[in-house]
C-alpha cells in the first residue's frame, strides 16, 4: 500500500468507529464490514507501515508489522469467553508495537489508542506476568538511582505520567519502608501520555506519537534490562 511519510487518521475513521459503539452487533458489522476494512483497517495499516523505520531507528528490537493478523494492530473482535460484557467488537484502534521476543500483550511494548472520546500514547508493560514483575521489582529496589533517572527523566515526564492499579501493602521479601516503595508497589509499569481526540488527524500526528516514544528510551531501556531482553 502507499505510504506517506507521515500518516495520520480520517475523520471516517473516528465516524466509523462512533457509530460502531452505537451499533455494537455482529448483523450491523457484517453490513458495514467493506467501509470497516477501507476507513479503519486500512488506515491502521499505513500508520503502523509509516512507523516501521522510525521505530527501529528508536527502539530496533521492537517491531510495527502492517499485518491484517498477528501484526501490530489489535483485533476488533472482542474475547467475550469470560466477560459480562458480550459485545462482540472492540470499539477503538489498538496498536500496539511490541519487544521482538514477546508473546503477548503483557510484555514491553510502545502503545497508540484511538477512540471516539479519547486518544493515547502508552509506553511500558502492562500487567507483567509474575516472574517480570518480581524482576522489574527487584531492580527497582537494588538499583534505585537507576530507576530514578528512568521514570524521572525531565524528557521523559513532559510526555508521560505513571498510571495502573497498585498492591496496598508490599509484596513478599520487599521492605515497606523503601524509598521507592510506591513504585514497587504497582502493578504495571506504563507511562500514558494523553491527546485530544483531534490530534489523531493532524499531518503532525506521526510526529508527535514518534517524540514520545523517543522521550521514553531511559524508561523502556530500564524495563528491558529488568526481564532480560535486548533494548
Amino acid at each position: 500500500m502507499p505510504v506517506r511519510r507521515y500518516a495520520r487518521f480520517e475523520p471516517e475513521t473516528l465516524a466509523f468507529l462512533d457509530e460502531l459503539s452505537a451499533n455494537n452487533n455482529r448483523e450491523w458489522f457484517k453490513e458495514n464490514k467493506s467501509r470497516y476494512e477501507e476507513q479503519v483497517l486500512d488506515v491502521a495499516l499505513r500508520f503502523i507501515q509509516s512507523m516501521h523505520d522510525p521505530l527501529h531507528e528508536i527502539a530496533p528490537h521492537f517491531v510495527a508489522q502492517a499485518t491484517r493478523m498477528s501484526g501490530s494492530l489489535m483485533r476488533v473482535y472482542r474475547d467475550t469467553r469470560f466477560s459480562k460484557n458480550k459485545l462482540p467488537y472492540k470499539t477503538n484502534i489498538g496498536i500496539q508495537f511490541r519487544h521482538e521476543q514477546a508473546k503477548n500483550v503483557h510484555a514491553p511494548g510502545y502503545y497508540v489508542h484511538i477512540d471516539p472520546e479519547q486518544v493515547f500514547i502508552g509506553v511500558g508493560m502492562w500487567r507483567p506476568e509474575s516472574d517480570q514483575l518480581r524482576s522489574i521489582r527487584e531492580r527497582i529496589a537494588t538499583r534505585p538511582a537507576e530507576w530514578k533517572r528512568a521514570s524521572r527523566d525531565k524528557t521523559f515526564r513532559r510526555h508521560f505520567e505513571l498510571g495502573g492499579e497498585s498492591l496496598t501493602r508490599p509484596p513478599r521479601g520487599f521492605d515497606r519502608d523503601h524509598e521507592l516503595i510506591d513504585d514497587i508497589l504497582r502493578k504495571s509499569f506504563m507511562g500514558v501520555k494523553n491527546l485530544d481526540r483531534d490530534d489523531c488527524l493532524s499531518p503532525q500526528f506521526q510526529r508527535k506519537v514518534e517524540t514520545a516514544f523517543k522521550a521514553a528510551t531511559p524508561f523502556m531501556r530500564f524495563l528491558c534490562k529488568s526481564v532480560g531482553v535486548p533494548f
